[in-house]
């Protein structure tokens, strides 16, 4: 519900505030008093684009405030959420201020934001209806929605739920069949790729074992030779045979030697016990160097074969061994892609024909809802003078979607025998008023969460056709909330809530007020509106008689 607007500064309106009310909330007045400045200032803080022409002469800014009171349940909430707001306990604030450069700044509850999202929360929160209204029920993208809001019951809900499980399905049997198509396209590389990869078997860390390994066989080699030869040096046919034969020598000449050898046999005794040390540690070390040319020969082909076929498929020798488990999973994704594949297709199958059920039934409650909606369309026509048109509601084929299968249209037929056509493209601007109305009435049978806005949706009727609209009026505020500009006596006495809009010269300057009326003024109004400004007892009367009515 729109609960208050607040407008400063905007064309000749200085500062106005109104606190609208549920039920009908009637705005009556002079032509050029200000009544569309008022519908223009609303539209201004509901995201329509401004002007710099909408500012008071010489405000330097103006501003309008819209304050709603809302269900905590009301569309608005998701919107917000999509921006990131939040609505404070169910009141929604609308700020928009208008500057002289034509720029205007936008608030949601004190959070700046950008008009477009004031539009996005307009379209949950009010309905404009008029002769030039291109949106709300003439815009037929919508129709499908009123109709099957008219209808009721689960039926378009269990059609999204069906479309999103059968569009779930559909996905991933494409991504699936995707996959299968490049597994499929690759098998005979994975067949061979898997295989040369299985046949080598490289392990993490392999490679850096074998290249150490390697190189210490390649460092045994080259300095082997240098030991044996030092091993050949010291032993029988080098230093040990000498000192051995010395030893005999200097042992055979030590009894006629007086004690003079005897400090030299101890000595070469103890270099013969040290050269056997030596000995048997370079011989220790000719065991450890021994190397078996083929396992080096061994040991270099298979560090080669690995490294050659790291660099085949581009990745460190590491990675070989996860390599080769990721092309074996492929090419059994190979044939294990086929059952999944029939499955999935299955699933999607499954899907369509649950989608199918449901689509049909959403179509059968519409086909219900439409010839409902007709009828009362039928019975609402004749009292607003248009007992010679038709209302059809149309029911097409459309492509599949989670809206289901059908588009639906709106038609009238002002002529007996011509067919009917689009809303706006066959009635004319007072017929159409009427033929809203009479629509919004059919389709308010079940409650409206939007502010309804009527803008002189009377123009061009009075007497009884006027006291039609009226009564409709009423009734559709018995439902929400409902804010009309009119005219008609008839209707302005069937407000719930009445307001004067008038404008007054001060200090030759126009400025646009805005009035509130009780009980005694309203007559006033009323008879003024069905008399003149010169007000009459009689005119009185008829006022009195019409508000009673």
């Amino acid at each position: 519900m729109l609960r208050g607007l607040t407008i400063r500064d905007i064309v000749l309106i200085e500062h106005v505030e109104i606190a609208f009310r549920p039920g009908l909330n009637v705005l009556t007045g002079e032509t050029g008093a200000g009544k569309s400045i008022l519908l223009d200032a609303l539209g201004f803080a509901l995201g329509a684009k401004g002007r710099g022409a909408l500012l008071r002469a010489g405000a330097d800014q103006g501003e309008v405030v819209a304050a709603f009171e809302l269900a905590e349940d009301h569309p608005v909430g998701a919107v917000l959420a999509d921006a990131g707001m939040a609505m404070a306990d169910g009141e929604l604030i609308l700020r928009r201020v208008a500057e002289t450069s034509g720029r205007s700044r936008a608030f949601v509850n004190d959070s700046r934001c950008g008009a477009d999202l004031l539009a996005r929360l307009a379209d949950t929160l009010v309905e404009v209806h008029g002769q030039q209204d291109d949106r709300g029920l003439l815009d037929a993208k919508r129709h499908r929605s009123l109709l099957d809001s008219f209808a009721g019951g689960v039926e378009p809900n269990v059609v999204r739920q069906a479309w999103r499980t059968l569009s779930a399905a559909r996905e991933e049997l494409a991504a699936l069949q995707h996959a299968q198509a490049e597994a499929l396209r690759d098998r005979d590389y994975l067949a061979h790729a898997v295989a040369e990869l299985d046949a080598l078997d490289p392990q993490p860390g392999e490679e850096a074992g074998l290249d150490a390994e390697r190189r210490r066989m390649q460092a045994a080699e080259r300095i082997r030779t240098d030991v044996l030869r030092a091993a050949e040096a010291l032993g029988v046919q080098g230093a040990e045979t000498l000192m051995g034969d010395g030893a005999r020598w200097l042992s055979g000449a030590q009894s006629a030697a007086e004690g003079r050898l005897d400090a030299a046999l101890a000595a070469l005794d103890r270099a013969l016990d040290a050269l056997g040390e030596a000995q048997q540690g370079v011989e220790a070390a000719l065991a450890a160097l021994e190397i078996d040319p083929l396992a080096l020969e061994r040991c270099e082909e298979r560090l080669f074969a690995i490294r050659a076929l790291a660099r085949k498929h581009r990745v460190a020798p590491d990675a070989l061994a996860m390599l080769a488990q990721t092309l074996r999973q492929r090419h059994s994704a190979i044939e294990a892609g086929e059952a999944a594949t029939a499955a999935l297709e299955e699933a999607v199958a499954t899907s369509e024909a649950a989608y199918r059920r449901a689509a049909g039934a959403l179509r059968e409650s519409r086909i219900a809802a439409a010839a409902r909606l007709d009828a009362a369309m039928a019975a609402e026509l004749p009292p607003l003078k248009l007992e010679r048109a038709r209302f059809k509601t149309r029911i097409e084929a459309a492509k599949p979607g989670p809206e289901g299968i059908d588009a639906v249209t709106f038609t009238i037929a002002t002529n007996p025998g011509a067919a009917p056509g689009p809303l706006n493209r066959v009635a004319s601007g007072g017929e159409l008023s009427r033929f809203l109305l009479a629509l919004k009435v059919c389709l308010a049978a079940r409650g409206n969460s939007l502010a309804m806005i009527f803008d002189e949706i009377d123009r061009g009727v009075g007497g009884a056709t006027a006291d039609a609209v009226g009564r409709r009026l009423q009734a559709l505020g018995t439902r929400g909330q409902v804010l009309v500009v009119t005219h008609a006596p008839q209707v302005a006495a069937r407000a719930d809530h009445h307001w004067r809009i008038e404008k007054r010269l001060s200090g030759g300057t126009a400025r646009t007020a805005i009035q509130p009326l009780d009980e005694a003024a309203r007559v006033d109004e009323v008879a003024r509106m069905l008399s003149g400004d010169r007000l009459t007892e009689e005119a009185r009367a008829a006022a009195r008689s019409l508000i009673a009515g």
